[in-house]
């Protein structure tokens, strides 16, 4: 009998010991402000696609964010995947993202490929922070309750871009859009934008997959218009040549914030570095040292690469303040990584605070974001940038407060 007797005893006092180092380690957990919290970061973002010429310095900016905060004593976990700028790809990769345990998600780089997830996230309660989908959509939709967004919606970019084109002395307008939903929003917002500026205009809507743009280029040419609005992602690239050998110049033509590419002019025409001088677009607002440290890492791409990194920052403080990687608790501390506290512009600063007790308001690489009950930025930064010498040369800065319109 002894021996069972002494079995008992052990198991016992191994159970004891078990209790007690699970109660010593969530002791420390609660004292320390969720600095032992490991976030499992996912990312949905296209490496390949119409976006894959933004996808690079987001994803490089997330792998930045990383770093910075590991280097600051943060824990967190990046697994990255390819949206493939695809609705019907996304949506697996996600899957695949769940089924290896991610507490949160960056991404979609396109509007209509967060929404062909979305409902899952919601349904599995995990947060998402998008660096450029901007259809207000989002703002307004049940299932979106779990995602917010570091870049303004289009309803900061349109009055911005509509005035820069009847600003130039353009009256009479074409525009023409991807047939999505981020194509479909912005151009909506765009119309109502030009008629209140006096502005006559003719929309154009094309299938994101279409090989040619001889229907869109004639629609243009019968209607004559004095300018083009290009609302395209990379695709675009074939429209802009075939709208420039219809005779309309570059002076002419202006792009959205779905094509940001600093080397459109080479890809136009390898032989004439001005084909495209004074073609203009809306460049997301970055801080300029941050811009430089990612131009250092893609070769001088930088298009959402500050949001993106913010997104990241963000869900990282948002689950050291929680002590949690729950997409309740994440979600709820999100709120309260953006406004009403401290200002801090560092993962280390921000986290210094939390660590003593301090409510913060980070202030991003893309500039003050101050989310409202939505999820949306309340403040928008653009910068008006166009091509000399065939590459960008950025004008000015164009800021909108979103809480109190223009």
């Amino acid at each position: 009998m002894m021996p069972a007797i002494r079995y008992r005893y052990e198991l016992l006092s191994v159970l004891v010991l078990v209790v007690l180092f699970t109660l010593v380690v969530a002791c420390g957990d609660d004292d320390d402000g969720g600095g032992d919290v490991t976030l499992h970061l996912g990312t949905i973002l296209p490496e390949t696609g119409g976006l894959s010429n933004l996808g690079r310095p987001m994803i490089e900016s997330v792998r930045l964010a990383e770093e910075d905060i590991k280097a600051a004593g943060g824990n967190i976990k990046v697994t990255y995947a390819d949206s493939a700028t695809s609705p019907e790809t996304a949506p697996e990769a996600v899957n695949r993202l769940l089924g290896q345990g991610v507490h949160a998600i960056v991404g979609a780089g396109a509007s209509g490929v967060s929404q062909s997830f979305i409902q899952v996230l919601f349904d599995e309660k995990i947060p998402q922070c998008s660096p450029s989908n901007t259809s207000p959509s989002f703002s307004t939709q049940e299932n979106a309750a779990y995602y917010f967004r570091t870049v303004p919606p289009d309803i900061a970019i349109a009055p911005i871009l509509a005035d820069l084109v009847v600003g130039d002395g353009h009256t009479r307008i074409s525009l023409i859009a991807r047939a999505d939903d981020w194509g479909q929003s912005l151009l909506n917002q765009l119309e109502t934008e030009l008629e209140q500026l006096g502005a006559e205009y003719d929309s154009t809507l094309y299938d994101p997959a279409a090989i040619s743009f001889d229907a869109e280029v004639a629609a243009v040419e019968s209607y004559d218009p004095d300018a083009v609005i290009n609302i395209t992602f990379n695709e675009g690239l074939a429209l802009i040549r075939h709208l420039l050998e219809a005779g309309y110049g570059p002076e002419r033509q202006y792009l959205t914030n779905g094509y940001i590419d600093p080397a459109l002019a080479e890809q136009i025409d390898p032989n004439n570095p001005n084909v495209i001088d004074g073609l203009r677009l809306l460049e997301p607002g970055a801080d300029l040292d941050f811009n430089r440290r990612l131009e250092a890492e893609t070769g001088g791409e930088v298009a959402y690469g500050a949001s993106a990194y913010d997104c990241t920052i963000i869900l990282a403080l948002a689950a050291r303040i929680a002590g949690s990687t729950d997409g309740d608790d994440l979600l709820e501390a999100v709120g309260r990584v953006t406004d009403g506290g401290a200002d801090c512009t560092t993962y280390a600063a921000c986290a210094e605070l939390i660590d003593d007790g301090e409510d913060i308001d980070y202030v991003g690489v893309s500039g003050p974001i101050n989310l409202d009950e939505v999820g949306d930025p309340t403040v928008a930064t653009y910068i008006v940038t166009t091509y000399t010498n065939g590459e960008f040369d950025r004008l000015r800065v164009a800021e909108v407060d979103l809480t109190s319109g223009r």
